[in-house]
C-alpha cells in the first residue's frame, strides 16, 4: 500500500539526483532550467523530509554522504522507470492502441520492417513499438503485447502461433570461394566456418546432411547474429550458414554466392508468442491475422525467414 505523505516530490527527486550526477549545484540547475536557489530549496526539503543529509557541501561542490550514494543509486532506475512507463501512456493519444512488440534483431530488420507499411496502411490508425529480445522473458515483468520467438512453441503463460521455419544455406564471398576452391560440400571442411553463438551446431548439423565428416565442424569466428556473419561473409572472412532471407541482396549484387550441399531445416521454426493476458486484445489479435497471413503468402514463402 502506498504512504503518500512518504513519497518526496518529484521536482524534488529530479533536483537532487541532477545535483548528485554533476556534483554541482549550479550544472544541475542549467541542467533543470532553474535558479541555483530553486535546486537548493528543493533539496533541502527532500533532506528535511527524509530526516538525513544528502551532500555534504565542499566549497562550490556537493559530495554525496553515504545515504544519499544509496538513495541516488536506487533512485535513477525508479526515475528512469517512471520516465518510460509516461512515455508509453503518452504514445496512445490520438491511436487506436499501441501495439508493444519484442522482436528478433534479424527477422525485425531484414524481414517485418519492410512489410510493416502494409500493415499501417490496413490499421492506420494503430501505434507501434517494437524493441529487441533475443531470449525468452516474463511478460509479467516486461511491458510486450507480443513476442517474436524462434525455437520450439513453447512459452509459459503465452500462446504460439506458427508463422515459419527458415531454410539455412552455405554462402561465401564470389572471392573466397574462387581462393579457397569451394566446388563441393565436402571442400568447406577447410574453410573457415563462420558460427552462430546461439546455434552451436549449425555447421555440425549440416555436414551430416550433406554426408560429409568433418572433424571439428564447430571451429571458426562466432558471432551473435546472422547480420553480423553475413558482413564478415560478405568482406571474405569465411562461409557462412544463412538464412535466405537475410541475404537477398547480397545474392542479387554477388556480394555473396551459394555454396554447393544442401539446404538446412531443422526443427525449431518462428512463432508469435501472445500472453494470455492479450489474448483478447483486438490490436493483438489484428497483428496476429496480418502477420500469419505475410507469413504464408508465397513471397514469404520463397524466401523463409531467420
Amino acid at each position: 500500500m502506498l504512504r503518500r505523505n512518504q513519497l518526496p516530490a518529484i521536482p524534488s527527486l529530479l533536483a537532487f539526483e541532477a545535483a548528485a550526477r554533476h556534483g554541482s549545484i549550479s550544472r544541475a540547475a542549467g541542467e533543470l532550467h532553474l535558479t541555483q536557489g530553486a535546486v537548493s530549496r528543493q533539496i533541502h526539503q527532500l533532506e528535511e523530509q527524509l530526516g538525513v543529509a544528502l551532500f555534504h557541501r565542499v566549497r562550490q561542490r556537493v559530495v554525496l554522504t553515504d545515504p544519499g550514494r544509496i538513495y541516488a543509486g536506487e533512485l535513477r532506475p525508479l526515475l528512469r522507470q517512471l520516465s518510460e512507463t509516461t512515455q508509453r501512456a503518452m504514445s496512445f493519444a490520438g491511436t487506436g492502441g499501441v501495439l508493444h512488440l519484442a522482436v528478433l534483431p534479424t527477422f525485425g530488420t531484414r524481414w517485418l520492417a519492410p512489410r510493416l507499411s502494409r500493415f499501417a496502411a490496413l490499421h492506420p490508425e494503430a501505434g507501434l513499438s517494437f524493441a529487441t529480445r533475443t531470449e525468452a522473458f516474463d511478460f509479467d515483468s516486461q511491458p510486450f503485447d507480443a513476442a517474436l520467438h524462434y525455437g520450439m512453441p513453447h512459452w509459459a503463460g503465452a500462446e504460439c502461433s506458427y508463422l515459419m521455419h527458415e531454410e539455412v544455406v552455405p554462402l561465401c564471398s564470389p572471392a573466397y570461394a574462387g581462393q579457397q576452391a569451394l566446388r563441393q560440400p565436402q571442400d568447406l571442411a577447410r574453410a573457415v566456418l563462420l558460427q552462430q553463438s546461439t546455434r552451436p551446431d549449425l555447421w555440425a548439423d549440416w555436414f551430416e546432411q550433406a554426408g560429409c565428416r568433418v572433424a571439428q565442424p564447430r571451429r571458426g569466428p562466432r558471432f551473435e547474429q546472422f547480420s553480423m556473419i553475413a558482413e564478415a561473409a560478405v568482406h571474405g572472412l569465411g562461409a557462412a550458414l544463412l538464412p535466405r532471407f537475410l541475404v537477398e541482396e547480397e545474392i542479387a549484387a554477388a556480394r555473396l554466392q551459394r555454396l554447393p550441399g544442401p539446404a538446412l531445416r531443422q526443427q525449431e521454426a518462428y512463432y508469435l508468442v501472445v500472453p494470455e493476458s492479450r489474448a483478447e486484445n483486438p490490436l493483438v489479435q489484428a497483428f496476429k491475422a496480418w502477420l500469419v497471413a505475410e507469413c504464408q503468402a508465397p513471397a514469404a514463402a520463397s524466401a523463409p525467414a531467420g
